[in-house]
């Protein structure tokens, strides 16, 4: 029995400690392959400035996601999902078929169409955090925690996180270690992970 131990750990090739190194996952940021020309992404890919839109390094795969954008500097700014045939150069998003997304004034937009809006005593300010939860369906928004009940859908394909920044706006993206627990049953964006 002792020498089918010491085999199995003696076999593994690497010296015997029986590890197999594991690749690290990436980490999801703001993708700097898929940015506006006057937008400047700092911060090891979390906070975007500058003008125009940039799209997050992951598609939502999962069934529920949530991530954050925190307002660091007010202007115009726009959060939301958007696909990878949106125009990050042209700001205001939520014009085409390609971007839905709350917009700094309280509109949310899809297709040059208001599909809703935030209570008018609601609107983000300074130093507030919106989360996103989207379920491939519909997006909702929550303003430091609390469900907005702003519900917005229309989109289709797949899609990432999108900001998109002007007017001397400054927002931060947390794709994990949150401000806030995310509502039940929604989660971190994943990477969809290759077996093979």
């Amino acid at each position: 029995m002792a020498a089918i131990f010491t085999c199995c750990l003696g076999c593994c090739g690497d010296g015997g400690s029986g590890h197999i190194p594991l690749k690290e996952m990436p980490t999801v940021q703001l993708d700097t392959h898929h940015m506006g020309t006057d937008v400047v992404i700092v911060k090891s890919g979390r906070r975007i400035c500058g003008t125009g839109g940039c799209l997050a390094n992951a598609p939502l795969h999962q069934n529920k996601s949530y991530f954050e954008f925190k307002i660091q500097s007010t202007g115009v700014w726009g959060i939301g999902v958007a696909t990878q045939k949106v125009n990050l150069n042209q700001v205001p998003l939520g014009r085409d078929t390609n971007s839905l997304v709350l917009r700094h004034d309280g509109s949310v937009y899809h297709n040059n169409e208001e599909k809703n809006r935030l209570p008018a005593n609601n609107l983000p300010q300074e130093g507030d955090i919106v989360g996103v939860t989207y379920d491939h369906v519909e997006m909702n928004l929550y303003l430091n925690g609390k469900n907005m009940h702003c519900p917005a859908s229309g989109i289709r394909g797949t899609v990432y996180p999108v900001v998109y920044v002007d007017d001397s706006a400054i927002l931060d993206c947390h794709f994990s270690d949150f401000y806030h627990t995310a509502p039940q049953g929604f989660e971190k964006i994943l990477f969809e992970q290759q077996i093979f």
